[in-house]
Parts: structure tokens; sequence; C-alpha cells
């Protein structure tokens, strides 16, 4: 009887992983669809009249709606009780980096043509620049800390605390489109709320969270 149960269970956890696996990978491949559709609009000269503006506003933007995207998981943790989703959050949280960096690197190659003074003196001379270059440098030590390996290293707090970073990037990715818009900011306008509103449940949990240990 015990070694019945003990197989059921085994082969429920099993069942559960294969999901997991699946649920996985077509999450990875959703993810890459942005990336495929631009190479498919610059391979077929769909991009516009400038398409290395589009691949670059693209680029950015989907690492800003990635982290949005991520920030978003633990709400939706809180308040349907789907905790299996957390184990998508990491993944979530490195496509927006990678986006990032797709965007950081088409401005750097086909922008600065790699030139490093030129580069130096287009962060210091545009406020809009120096802005996207500072979130894009402190996403760095959040996908650095991102595995299981570094969580334990660091400590759940100490992880926990560091990662809230995604916030403060998130923010200067929203305050980098603002000013690189020109005339019509209802876009970046949006972003905006829907990060006021994120950071609206974490306060809301959060004050919820120490009414209950005080009690």
């Amino acid at each position: 009887m015990q070694a019945w149960i003990l197989n059921v269970i085994s082969e429920q956890r099993l069942s559960a992983n294969i999901k997991a696996n699946v649920v996985k990978t077509l999450l990875f491949i959703v993810c890459l669809l942005p990336l495929i559709y631009l190479v498919w609009g610059l391979l077929t000269d769909n991009l516009g009249a400038n398409p290395v503006e589009t691949l670059t506003r693209s680029s950015g933007l989907w690492a800003l709606r990635f982290l949005l995207i991520t920030l978003l998981v633990s709400p939706i943790r809180w308040y349907t009780g789907l905790t299996a989703i957390v184990k998508y959050r990491r993944m979530l949280g490195l496509y927006a980096f990678f986006y990032a960096s797709v965007h950081m690197l088409l401005y750097l190659g086909l922008d600065q043509l790699f030139d490093i003074q030129d580069i130096w003196k287009d962060i210091l001379k545009r406020p809009f620049i120096t802005v996207g270059f500072i979130s894009f440098i402190l996403l760095l030590p959040l996908v650095m800390t991102s595995t299981n390996k570094m969580m334990k290293r660091l400590g759940g707090k100490r992880w926990k605390r560091l990662h809230r970073l995604t916030y403060v990037i998130a923010t200067l990715s929203c305050v980098h489109f603002l000013m690189l818009v020109k005339a019509d900011i209802r876009e970046p306008i949006i972003y905006m709320i829907l990060l006021s509103f994120l950071f609206s449940i974490r306060l809301f949990h959060s004050l919820n969270k120490k009414k209950l240990v005080s009690r």
C-alpha cells in the first residue's frame, strides 16, 4: 500500500514537472515573438522610414513592458492564490534585461558606432540618455543575483531588498520614455499610471501584512 501511494505521488510530481516545462517553453517562445516580429520587419523592409529608430524604440518599449509584467507577478499571486506563477517571474525579468540589452546595443552600435568618447558625451549632454543609461546599469546586479545560488548566498531578506530596485528601474524607464517623446506623451503617461497602480497594490499589501502581524 505504501509503495503504491509513493508511486502515485511520484507520478503526480512527474506530471506537474512536465506541465511546468511545457508552460515554460511556451512562455519562452511567446516572449521571443516581439524580437522575431522586429527582425522580420527589418528583413521585409516594414519598419518605416527610419528602421533603426523603430528597432531601438520598440526594443526599449518591450523592456519596459516586461518589467511591468514581472512586477505584476506578485500581485497576481497575492490576490488569486496562483502560487505557481512565481516560477515564471525570473524568465520574465531576464527577458526585460534581454530587450533592454538589445535596446542598449542598438544605441551603442548603430547610433554611436561604439565610439566611447561620443557615447560618454551623449550620456552627459542629454538627460534622457543619462536616465536610460542609469536604469540599464541598475538592472545588472538584479540579473547577476537572479539564480537560486545567489539568492541563498545573499539571504532571502537581502535578496528581496535588492530586487526592489525593479521599481526604481521601472520608474526611471518611464521617465526615460517620457523625456524621449517630444509631442504625444499619452503612451508614456499610460505606463506611468500602470506603474503607479502596481506601487499602490504593493503598498496596500505591505500595510495589510503589518496590520496582521501587529494583531
